[in-house]
């Protein structure tokens, strides 16, 4: 009866887990879908950043107050620089570049260009620390630019113009501000711990989003339609507060490992959604180059897990 009773408490943990990473995955990749509904009202992307992040900042506030309760000792001067520094970088810089690159680009390819980190990643830490790439992880990486450039070659044919190339770069430079990020966060993670630097990263990015915004708009351009304001909370709710917690309880139930594996969703749930909410058009050339960057994605995260064992 007890071995019984501990089954389904693991088939519940697993489950749970697997719904989590499932909501998170999604929760991420309809940011996409909101922001390209948004910019259908002309609205700019420094505007939207900061009506994003202006939602979302209370609730990191309240888990940056609840955090620092828990943390007796307050942030060293070290400590300081780099949640400011990791915050700009990954939080702020990432999400702005990204914002402006969806003003010319396909939320797929989008989402892919995202999906490109880890290879981003395994670079920036060879490089930094001296470590040597396997030919697996080449390879690997050699797929997931291959289905890239199949996916952007889908965007120039459906556009007809160079603007996807300006997309596509401001997009991949958004990855690599995103990789820098991770590649410095692991030091500050550590002393820190997750959720306290998570929460102190937000609303650093929050500030900067909002001093952004007042340096270059009037107050005027805040008389947006309600419609701009209703995808904007969303936006700071389904797609940045409720993911972060989402993805924290599923690697809680299930493990990092488990938890990656399932957000390789994310950028076939954001094709789909483009599909039926942006009426993107979605080709074999799409599907093709989508399948070669998720191949990818997931033999590099093997890799990186077998090396971490």
């Amino acid at each position: 009866m007890a071995e019984n009773s501990k089954n389904i408490m693991v088939n519940r943990d697993v489950f749970l887990g697997v719904a989590f990473a499932l909501l998170a995955a999604i929760g991420f990749s309809a940011k996409a879908i909101l922001v390209k509904l948004a910019y259908l009202d002309s609205v700019d992307a420094v505007t939207l950043l900061a009506l994003r992040m202006a939602f979302s900042a209370p609730f990191f506030i309240g888990v940056a107050l609840w955090t620092k309760r828990q943390h007796a000792e307050p942030l060293n001067k070290h400590d300081r620089i780099l949640v400011l520094a990791l915050g700009l970088i990954g939080y702020y810089l990432s999400s702005f570049l990204d914002f402006l690159g969806l003003q010319y680009i396909s939320a797929g390819l989008e989402r892919l260009i995202l999906f490109l980190y880890p290879t981003m990643t395994v670079i920036l830490s060879a490089l930094v620390y001296k470590r040597a790439i396997g030919r697996k992880v080449l390879a690997a990486m050699a797929l997931c630019y291959a289905g890239i450039v199949l996916v952007f070659l889908h965007d120039m044919g459906m556009k007809q113009d160079s603007s996807s190339i300006l997309g596509a770069s401001l997009v991949f430079a958004s990855t690599l501000s995103y990789s820098l990020y991770l590649v410095g966060a692991g030091h500050a993670i550590a002393r820190i711990g997750a959720a306290r630097f998570t929460a102190y990263a937000m609303v650093v990015a929050s500030v900067a989003s909002l001093l952004q915004f007042g340096v270059t708009h009037p107050l005027s351009a805040l008389s947006l339609p309600v419609r701009v304001y209703e995808l904007a909370i969303a936006m700071a709710i389904v797609s940045t507060v409720l993911p972060v917690f989402l993805l924290s309880h599923a690697i809680r139930h299930i493990g990092s490992g488990s938890a990656s594996l399932i957000g390789t969703i994310g950028p076939i749930s954001t094709i789909y959604m483009a599909y039926v909410f942006l009426h993107e058009h979605i080709s074999l050339l799409q599907i093709v180059g989508s399948s070669l960057v998720l191949m990818g994605v997931l033999i590099i995260s093997a890799s990186s897990k077998s090396e971490e064992k």
